[in-house]
């Protein structure tokens, strides 16, 4: 049984609905820890809707925000645990996806996911599984989650834009390059990446920047 996220919105612009960004948080936080970014987006994408759910669980390592799913290094979980977590967040995302676009008229190919940490995680797990695809990932300071499976999991290649600062001390530099080459392994054309100098693990403006060309270029927002 899916869990039903709660989502905060930031409406369009322009009071038209015409595409959706989809704001996943990282662990600890919550939806509108990234919401604030639909400000300086909203007005370069002024048909885009941009909601942010909060995560399906309770954090316990952060008493004032959620989980995806639990991190054993972090929270004392098992892996056992951390996998069951993760299982259930991605039926929990699914849903939540599949409801928004029926409430908002919207087609697979009009929604981005943008995640940021655990946030790309699951971004960058759920997106190939859909059958339909989605209109791109933007997946900022995570990495990708069991990536000898994607191949043989695959089932759409949206395009992806991966966005890392070389000084993060949460998830390492060297998440970018293993998820780029995953991908491209399993038969993805659309990749790009974007390095943001003396970033620690956070959301720069220059990969801000960098990620509203690829929604506009790319995803055709």
């Amino acid at each position: 049984m899916t869990r039903v996220l709660q989502a905060g919105r930031k409406e369009p612009v322009s009071g038209e609905i015409r595409s959706a960004v989809v704001f996943l948080h990282g662990y600890g936080a919550n939806g509108a820890d990234l919401l604030g970014l639909a400000d300086p987006l909203g007005e370069h994408l002024p048909d885009t809707l941009f909601v942010a759910p909060d995560a399906p669980e309770a954090c316990a390592g952060a008493p004032f925000g959620f989980q995806w799913f639990p991190i054993p290094w972090i929270d004392g979980s098992s892996e056992e645990e951390s996998m069951a977590g993760m299982a259930r967040a991605v039926d929990d995302l699914n849903a939540f996806l599949d409801a928004l676009m029926v409430d908002e008229d919207l087609l697979p190919e009009q929604v981005v996911l943008f995640g940021f940490s655990q946030g790309t995680m699951m971004s960058l797990h759920v997106a190939p599984r859909r059958e339909d695809a989605v209109a791109g990932v933007v997946a900022f300071s995570g990495r990708l989650l069991a990536p000898d499976l994607l191949a043989d999991e695959v089932v759409s290649r949206p395009p992806v834009l991966l966005v890392h600062g070389d000084q993060d001390d949460v998830v390492p530099p060297q998440s970018l390059p293993e998820a780029a080459e995953a991908l491209q392994k399993a038969g993805w054309e659309e990749v790009y990446a974007h390095i943001m100098k003396g970033t620690a693990h956070g959301i720069a403006p220059d990969g801000l920047s960098v990620a509203l060309a690829f929604m506009r270029d790319k995803c055709n927002l």
